[in-house]
């Protein structure tokens, strides 16, 4: 089975100055089919750069990016972006736009929307909803087009504890609904991490400093050992 991203030597650079802001610096790494790969550190790190770049939102400006699935992917932000219309509609646009038939793509959103437990909220028009819901919506809206590849940013960073557990009993059914399927997140939640992941990256400034199995990170001598900001980071202590 091929890799779901490779990335050689990839950055990503922001402005044409002669210092210009260096997102991403020289990524280099593979991320097989079936991982479950959560993206941490603090806050301007790369995460969101990295993952938008994996799913083609950013080119790298330099080294390469190769995705197995690109036609197959979806991405959840942070802060979902809901059209002005139904909890359904939202969910059948983007069918409608795969080529389905709008009465074909209604009728699997509303599939889409009983897997998340939102069927009774089918009609409300989506802005209305919390920001629990819509998080919820938006994952009823990546399933519903049966991805191979789900990237996701920080998607429970502003939610209340309950709708964090939704998301993440989400997350969770939806790596394990499909053979192979390929989950990629950004988290500052490290119980989530150690629930979630089985490899995670660390990231500082831009760059790729640490990338281990998820029981190493958090609880073997390694991490000290080869990255002693990854570490402190652990461990709550990173300046």
């Amino acid at each position: 089975m091929k890799p779901a991203f490779q990335l050689q030597q990839a950055s990503v650079h922001y402005g044409r100055s002669a210092s210009p802001v260096r997102a991403l610096s020289e990524i280099t790494l593979t991320i097989a089919s079936g991982e479950r790969v959560a993206l941490v550190g603090a806050n301007g790190c790369g995460k969101s750069t990295l993952l938008r770049l994996m799913h083609g939102l950013l080119a790298p400006s330099a080294g390469q990016v190769q995705r197995t699935a690109a036609a197959e992917q979806a991405m959840l932000f942070q802060r979902p972006h809901l059209l002005r219309m139904s909890v359904q509609g939202n969910i059948a646009l983007g069918l409608w736009l795969r080529g389905r038939p709008w009465r074909a793509a209604s009728a699997l959103a509303l599939s889409a929307l009983e897997r998340v437990g939102l069927t009774e909220l089918a009609r409300r028009n989506a802005r209305q909803l919390s920001g629990g819901q819509q998080q919820r919506v938006a994952m009823a809206r990546a399933w519903a087009l049966e991805p191979r590849v789900l990237l996701l940013d920080e998607p429970t960073a502003s939610l209340d504890p309950h709708a964090k557990r939704e998301v993440e009993a989400l997350m969770e059914e939806f790596a394990n609904s499909a053979a192979a399927m390929t989950l990629v997140f950004a988290s500052h939640n490290l119980g989530q991490v150690k629930r979630l992941a089985s490899r995670v990256l660390y990231l500082e400034h831009g760059r790729l400093l640490a990338d281990l199995p998820v029981a190493d990170f958090f609880d073997g001598p390694m991490l000290q050992q080869h990255c002693p900001a990854a570490h402190l980071f652990v461990k709550g202590e990173l300046v």
